[in-house]
């Protein structure tokens, strides 16, 4: 990086370019990524992808853009490699088993019916890691699986699809046409997120913001975790205060 030279700076000027770098450093990661500027190597992630689709795929990207280096996966690894070719930077593809050996992190957005396949195929990956779970029940889809996993709730189905993974279930709730291009929208929308780790919480909401929303933890997941599917009163889009006053009346 080229030093700054102060020797033909003025006071004023010397102010001025201080003040700017003393404000910038104060900036968090995102923030950074909206200026320009990679953040730095503590707050980049490995998350693995594990279902490429337009879920995955669209977040998948807004991380990239945000400087984590992302592992795309799904039974394409063909389409796979054109996708992390596209995205450049810290995209890249693997097989399932390599993005959740990858990840840090991990995005779980396969239709729900393959969810017990995803926990038997890669349980011993998963334990101890932070899984974001983005799949949804949808009963036409899925069959009957859907039906008694809406029943029983979808987060607490998803726990026992995908043991000892550290769940937190978001990007379920709002149609996945918009996730690409959220962050450059700078619209206050609110994404509703369930979860009981406190430190997944925590490191789920950063990456929720990186995509472009701010979010709104509604509650746990086994009583929350159900709400976050298409068609409940927390699907669509809402500013985060609404996404607060719909949730308080939900049990």
């Amino acid at each position: 990086m080229k030093s700054i030279s102060y020797k033909n700076t003025s006071r004023r000027e010397f102010m001025r370019v201080a003040t700017a770098v003393i404000a910038l450093s104060s900036l968090p990661t995102v923030a950074f990524a909206q200026y320009g500027a990679s953040p730095s190597a503590s707050n980049k992630m490995k998350i693995g992808i594990i279902g490429s689709g337009r879920v995955g795929s669209a977040v998948g990207g807004a991380w990239v853009k945000a400087g984590h280096e992302v592992m795309f996966s799904s039974l394409d690894l063909e389409a796979d490699k054109k996708l992390a070719a596209s995205l450049g930077g810290g995209a890249k593809a693997g097989t399932p088993r390599e993005a959740a050996a990858f990840g840090t992190v991990l995005v779980v957005s396969v239709p729900y019916k393959a969810l017990p396949s995803v926990g038997k195929d890669l349980g011993e990956l998963l334990k101890g890691k932070i899984v974001i779970d983005t799949s949804n029940p949808i009963v036409a889809r899925d069959g009957d699986m859907a039906v008694a996993a809406r029943e029983k709730g979808a987060g607490q189905s998803s726990m026992d699809f995908l043991p000892g993974a550290r769940i937190v279930r978001a990007f379920n709730a709002i149609g996945a046409a918009r996730m690409a291009e959220a962050a450059s929208k700078k619209e206050n929308i609110g994404m509703p997120i369930a979860g009981d780790d406190k430190a997944a919480i925590d490191t789920v909401s950063a990456l929720v913001r990186d995509v472009g929303y701010e979010p709104v933890l509604v509650g746990n997941l086994a009583t929350m975790g159900k709400h976050l599917i298409p068609g409940t009163p927390l699907g669509g889009e809402r500013s985060p205060d609404e996404v607060r006053k719909v949730a308080a009346t939900l049990k």
